[in-house]
């Protein structure tokens, strides 16, 4: 397996690879977000891993050009900074998982394993469509539309309304949601789970009398009409 390490804090980046390397992977190490991105989009890397506080590119703007140019390929953001603000803004930018600084190395390997373990992409289903009430998706063109109205969602917001529209009318717990829509533990210590249900709320539910997505005390989540 071939990993791209982003990290311009010479002994941090050295750690990584030396780390990564006894494990048996390929590591490439980048030093600044533009070589980082030359060496992403020249292809062969089944995994990036990059800094946010980067010189010439920072690693937000970094991740949204990789994911532009290659959707599938895993990012796994390292930064310093880990208030729920800065993980939705990473998540936002493409980014699939979050690891702040300091970390254990073996964190980091459970990381990167969990990531690895996705396939490239999803089965193909019967249907593109999913529907309920009112609200359909289109997962191939990636419209979501409400009573005919247009709703725009970044992709985690569409990742997490697509995996809650696969298990309606089930409750959905937090561990759960963050395990199979981020691939990841979930932190007590943070509510990123809960603001991305907030956004979905102002987008779908906000302007229509039926409500779809509701919360229940002490569980988690449910989607289903009233």
């Amino acid at each position: 397996m071939k990993i791209l390490v982003i990290e311009d804090e010479e002994r941090v980046g050295a750690l990584i690879r030396r780390g990564l390397e006894e494990q048996g992977y390929t590591v490439t190490l980048a030093w600044d977000g533009e070589a980082g991105l030359k060496l992403a989009l020249g292809g062969g890397f089944d995994l990036v891993i990059t800094d946010i506080v980067l010189p010439r590119i920072n690693g937000l703007e970094l991740s949204r050009a990789i994911r532009a140019a290659l959707p599938s390929i895993p990012i796994l953001m390292l930064t310093a900074l880990g208030t729920t603000d800065d993980k939705v803004e990473g998540f936002d930018a493409g980014a699939d998982d979050y690891l702040v600084k300091p970390f254990d190395l073996r964190e980091l390997l459970v990381r990167i394993r969990a990531l690895l373990k996705r396939t490239p992409g999803p089965v193909a289903p019967q249907s593109t469509v999913l529907k309920y009430a009112d609200l359909e998706m289109d997962l191939q063109t990636k419209n979501v539309t409400r009573n005919g109205q247009e709703i725009s969602l970044t992709p985690k917001e569409f990742r997490l309304l697509e995996f809650m529209l696969q298990n309606r009318e089930r409750v959905l717990s937090r561990a759960e949601i963050a395990e199979k829509v981020w691939e990841t533990h979930f932190d007590t210590g943070t509510n990123f789970i809960d603001v991305y249900i907030n956004y979905l709320r102002k987008k779908v539910d906000k302007a229509f009398d039926v409500k779809l997505i509701h919360t229940k005390p002490g569980m988690g989540f449910i989607f289903k009409a009233g």
